[in-house]
């Protein structure tokens, strides 16, 4: 069965057209209901979390009307992180989770992403059947039997405490930390977790108002982040990203680390305390060159995914691996979380800060990068720009030039209609001429 609906985060598009309007979130809800209750038995139960967005409660009305329709009791979380979802759908015993988020996009955006019974994201094949039952007639409930509605509002401080019993059982970290909360889903979480572990906390983008998560802070915006710990003289920057699944990491100096360098600096110490699973880091096709020769040199190994950290966890739990996760930031570690969880990376880190008595920049650098460049190419609907043979040509010929001498990655974004067009290469003339030469094919075609 072909998949239109559901992309590599679940459904993804702007509030109110498209996809993403209030009466498809209605019948995705009850599709989804009706998978998860297909015995009709009573006490069936579904965590819901949102960000901050305006568009979150029609989204959250919408699909708490499919879910009771089919016998679901909801319970409505309310704005947390979407790794909170994860961890409330298993340890309040749910059926599945729901998050109502579109992550790093803007306001205009938004997207719900189902958690299965274990706190994981659900399989491709699960969305798929999900997606099929919406073109037919879904069994509603008896009047009896219709599902419940309810608040809960100790979900976000079940959160908070267990995110606290991450953090190594080390000194306080008597430092300094500016959090950029993205004017998003963990505003109150993350000030609330670094300062109660002991942490001078300078907060950035806490005063959410609907409309300005991700506007000009965040882990997609880091220059609000870093100017903030050069001002205040803080040692460590955490900037999350609207849905706190990814972070990015700021020194002192107001260097920027992504996630491949988080990533290098977790699997070198976790390898040596022995913490590291099966030898190896999963990552997607997107981290750099140099992190998989640093990886090596470390007697490691670098497992390489496709595009989302659906498919990184996956990996991981196929392969018995603990640590994974995305340039982007998204760090995986499933010791702590099912999902990324940009919040406890930040406490991981800072760990390594307090046992090491390093600074944050003697800590951000574990590798040199090789060059790399990507450039996006945004497409309208029915357009198919890598199917044309110009584009085809344009990337042989690119494949050509590069000749061992760097990597290309041409592929279709799975959470917005972008063409990613991105190349590692040592000479960065090369570089630079060899996506620029398939970014103008594109644009012909997208035209």
């Amino acid at each position: 069965m072909s998949r239109k609906l559901f992309g590599t985060d679940g459904v993804r598009g702007e509030a109110n057209s498209g996809n993403m309007t209030a009466e498809m979130a209605l019948k995705l809800g009850a599709a989804a209901g009706r998978y998860f209750r297909q015995d009709d038995s009573r006490g069936h139960r579904v965590v819901i979390g949102k960000d901050t967005r305006l568009s979150g409660y029609m989204f959250e009305n919408a699909l708490t009307a499919g879910l009771t329709s089919t016998g679901m009791n909801v319970l409505l979380l309310g704005p947390v992180p979407t790794p909170a979802v994860g961890y409330l759908t298993r340890s309040m015993r749910a059926d599945m989770g729901i998050m109502i988020s579109a992550s790093h996009n803007p306001a205009k955006d938004n997207g719900i992403k189902f958690f299965g019974p274990d706190g994981f994201k659900l399989s491709d094949e699960a969305e798929t059947e999900i997606e099929a039952m919406l073109d037919t007639d879904i069994r509603l409930a008896r009047p009896e039997n219709i599902g419940r509605a309810k608040r809960i509002d100790d979900g976000l401080g079940r959160y908070v405490e267990y995110a606290k019993t991450t953090f190594p059982k080390l000194r306080k970290p008597d430092l300094k930390v500016v959090v950029d909360c993205a004017n998003g889903a963990a505003y109150r979480a993350a000030p609330a977790v670094l300062w109660e572990l002991g942490c001078e906390v300078i907060p950035v983008g806490v005063s959410p108002d609907g409309r300005n998560i991700n506007d000009g802070c965040g882990s997609t915006h880091v220059s609000t982040c870093a100017e903030a710990v050069v001002a205040h003289g803080a040692d460590l920057g955490i900037s999350l990203d609207g849905d706190a699944d990814r972070v990015m990491i700021i020194d002192e100096t107001g260097h920027v680390a992504d996630g491949d360098q988080i990533m290098a600096l977790f699997a070198k110490r976790w390898a040596e305390s022995g913490q590291l699973s099966g030898g190896a880091l999963v990552a997607t096709v997107m981290s750099n060159l140099g992190l998989e020769r640093f990886l090596e040199a470390e007697g490691l190994r670098l497992e390489r995914t496709k595009v989302g950290d659906r498919y990184v966890v996956e990996r991981m739990r196929e392969g018995g691996f603990n640590l994974g996760g995305e340039q982007s930031g998204h760090i995986v570690m499933t010791d702590y979380a099912t999902t990324g969880d940009g919040l406890m990376a930040g406490l991981q880190f800072l760990a390594a800060m307090v046992e090491t008595g390093l600074r944050a920049s003697d800590l951000v650098r574990q590798f040199e990068t090789v060059p790399q460049m990507l450039k996006n190419v945004r497409y309208q609907a029915g357009q198919e720009p890598l199917s044309a043979d110009n584009v085809a040509k344009a990337i042989l010929d690119a494949e050509n030039r590069l000749n061992g001498q760097g990597r290309l990655l041409i592929r279709k974004s799975g959470t917005e209609p972008l063409i990613r067009v991105m190349a590692e290469c040592e000479d960065e003339g090369l570089l630079e001429a060899t996506v620029d030469s398939i970014v103008a094919a594109v644009e012909a075609e997208t035209a």
